[in-house]
């Protein structure tokens, strides 16, 4: 019996302390991404998953003052970007004002992720992100992640 090659798990774990920056997620997750055949030829999506990852990182650092703990996981349809930390309060994007110099994390992930939802957890929150490679078909569940 031929063995079934199409769905190929990965996953990929790390704490990131307050005291290491949101520079060493980003590092951390680039050489991870490097391990997957289509970021390669998707330096856009690369650029998009870091920027998220940055963002996610920072607001677990910032808002929450805690460590983040960032899980990439690769189902071979969608990469799951998920930053936990300690603070159970969900992260709301704000209406938009150009007056302020931060507060746009959300904004930013909503506009780059193919989805994203906040679960809570006992410990705090978990926040998902999914990404999609170009030219697979996009999640049927309208882009929120479960």
């Amino acid at each position: 019996m031929p063995k079934d090659t199409s769905l190929r798990a990965m996953g990929w774990a790390q704490t990131f302390p307050v005291s290491q920056g949101v520079r060493a997620g980003r590092q951390w997750t680039r050489q991870r991404l490097a391990s997957l055949e289509w970021t390669r030829n998707a330096p856009e999506s690369v650029d998009a998953i870091l920027l998220s990852v940055s963002e996610l990182v920072t607001n677990a650092h910032v808002h929450a003052h805690s460590d983040a703990q960032l899980v990439l996981t690769w189902d071979s349809h969608c990469l799951h970007v998920s930053v936990h930390d300690s603070d159970p309060v969900p992260p709301a994007k704000k209406p938009e004002d150009l007056t302020l110099t931060g507060g746009r994390g959300m904004v930013l992930v909503d506009a780059l992720a193919d989805g994203w939802a906040t679960h809570p957890q006992a410990s705090g929150k978990t926040v998902t992100a999914c990404f999609v490679p170009p030219g697979a078909p996009k999640p049927r569940h309208g882009g929120d992640v479960s």
